[in-house]
Protein backbone atom coordinates (compact mmCIF):
# COMPACT_ATOMS: atom_id res chain seq x y z
CA UNK A 1 0.00 0.00 0.00
CA UNK A 2 1.42 3.26 -1.08
CA UNK A 3 0.09 6.67 0.60
CA UNK A 4 0.19 8.80 3.82
CA UNK A 5 -3.48 9.76 3.96
CA UNK A 6 -7.33 8.37 5.33
CA UNK A 7 -7.70 6.33 2.33
CA UNK A 8 -4.56 4.62 2.46
CA UNK A 9 -4.51 3.67 6.06
CA UNK A 10 -8.23 2.49 5.56
CA UNK A 11 -7.17 0.37 2.61
CA UNK A 12 -4.37 -1.20 4.51
CA UNK A 13 -6.37 -1.76 7.64
CA UNK A 14 -8.95 -3.61 5.93
CA UNK A 15 -6.87 -6.00 4.01
CA UNK A 16 -4.73 -6.72 7.20
CA UNK A 17 -7.96 -7.66 9.04
CA UNK A 18 -7.67 -10.74 5.69
CA UNK A 19 -6.23 -13.63 7.17
CA UNK A 20 -2.46 -14.64 5.46
CA UNK A 21 -2.24 -11.05 4.40
CA UNK A 22 1.31 -9.67 4.64
CA UNK A 23 0.60 -5.80 4.45
CA UNK A 24 3.41 -2.59 4.21
CA UNK A 25 2.42 0.81 3.64
CA UNK A 26 4.90 2.73 2.37
CA UNK A 27 4.18 6.90 2.56
CA UNK A 28 7.32 9.15 1.68
CA UNK A 29 6.95 12.05 4.72
CA UNK A 30 8.43 11.35 7.98
CA UNK A 31 5.07 10.74 9.95
CA UNK A 32 1.36 10.76 9.12
CA UNK A 33 0.07 14.42 8.79
CA UNK A 34 -3.63 14.79 7.37
CA UNK A 35 -5.12 11.37 8.74
CA UNK A 36 -8.02 11.15 11.40
CA UNK A 37 -6.88 10.32 14.64
CA UNK A 38 -9.33 7.36 14.60
CA UNK A 39 -7.65 5.85 12.23
CA UNK A 40 -3.87 6.58 13.64
CA UNK A 41 -4.95 5.13 16.51
CA UNK A 42 -5.80 1.78 14.67
CA UNK A 43 -2.54 1.99 12.68
CA UNK A 44 -1.03 1.95 15.99
CA UNK A 45 -2.91 -0.61 17.06
CA UNK A 46 -2.13 -2.66 13.93
CA UNK A 47 1.28 -1.82 13.79
CA UNK A 48 1.74 -3.37 17.40
CA UNK A 49 0.03 -6.23 16.71
CA UNK A 50 2.49 -6.55 13.37
CA UNK A 51 -0.12 -6.83 11.14
CA UNK A 52 0.73 -4.02 9.26
CA UNK A 53 4.51 -2.71 8.50
CA UNK A 54 5.10 0.90 8.30
CA UNK A 55 7.85 2.37 6.19
CA UNK A 56 8.05 6.17 6.65
CA UNK A 57 10.42 8.05 4.92
CA UNK A 58 10.55 5.54 2.01
CA UNK A 59 10.04 5.25 -1.92
CA UNK A 60 8.69 3.13 -4.39
CA UNK A 61 11.99 2.51 -6.74
CA UNK A 62 10.37 -0.68 -8.78
CA UNK A 63 7.34 -2.67 -8.95
CA UNK A 64 7.90 -5.86 -10.61
CA UNK A 65 5.79 -9.22 -10.83
CA UNK A 66 6.31 -10.81 -7.32
CA UNK A 67 8.67 -8.26 -5.52
CA UNK A 68 8.51 -4.44 -4.92
CA UNK A 69 11.61 -2.37 -4.19
CA UNK A 70 11.80 0.85 -2.05
CA UNK A 71 14.36 3.08 -1.16
CA UNK A 72 14.46 3.67 2.86
CA UNK A 73 16.31 5.93 5.46
CA UNK A 74 18.00 2.93 6.53
CA UNK A 75 18.72 1.69 3.17
CA UNK A 76 16.51 -0.90 0.25
CA UNK A 77 13.63 -2.54 1.28
CA UNK A 78 13.20 -5.82 -0.89
CA UNK A 79 9.25 -7.22 -0.77
CA UNK A 80 7.20 -10.08 -1.71
CA UNK A 81 4.60 -8.57 -4.11
CA UNK A 82 0.96 -9.84 -4.85
CA UNK A 83 -0.12 -6.57 -5.77
CA UNK A 84 0.41 -2.54 -5.20
CA UNK A 85 -2.83 -0.21 -4.21
CA UNK A 86 -1.90 3.53 -4.51
CA UNK A 87 -4.01 6.09 -3.04
CA UNK A 88 -2.50 9.35 -3.59
CA UNK A 89 -4.05 12.66 -4.00
CA UNK A 90 -3.63 14.90 -7.41
CA UNK A 91 -3.99 13.82 -10.69
CA UNK A 92 -1.90 10.67 -11.74
CA UNK A 93 -0.11 11.05 -15.09
CA UNK A 94 -2.27 7.81 -16.16
CA UNK A 95 -1.31 7.33 -20.02
CA UNK A 96 2.54 7.75 -19.04
CA UNK A 97 1.97 5.29 -16.53
CA UNK A 98 0.03 2.76 -18.28
CA UNK A 99 2.27 3.49 -21.61
CA UNK A 100 5.07 1.51 -19.36
CA UNK A 101 3.15 -1.44 -18.92
CA UNK A 102 1.17 -0.29 -15.73
CA UNK A 103 -2.86 -1.74 -15.81
CA UNK A 104 -5.07 0.54 -14.17
CA UNK A 105 -8.57 -1.26 -12.33
CA UNK A 106 -10.83 1.90 -11.07
CA UNK A 107 -13.81 0.83 -8.40
CA UNK A 108 -15.91 3.55 -7.44
CA UNK A 109 -17.24 2.22 -4.22
CA UNK A 110 -17.18 -1.43 -4.90
CA UNK A 111 -14.77 -4.30 -3.98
Amino acid sequence: MVGGGDSALEAALALAGQPGTDITLSYRSEAFSRIKQKNRQALEEARQAKRIRVELESNVVAIEHERVRLETKAGPVELPNQAVIVCAGGQLPTPLLQKIGIRFETKHGTA
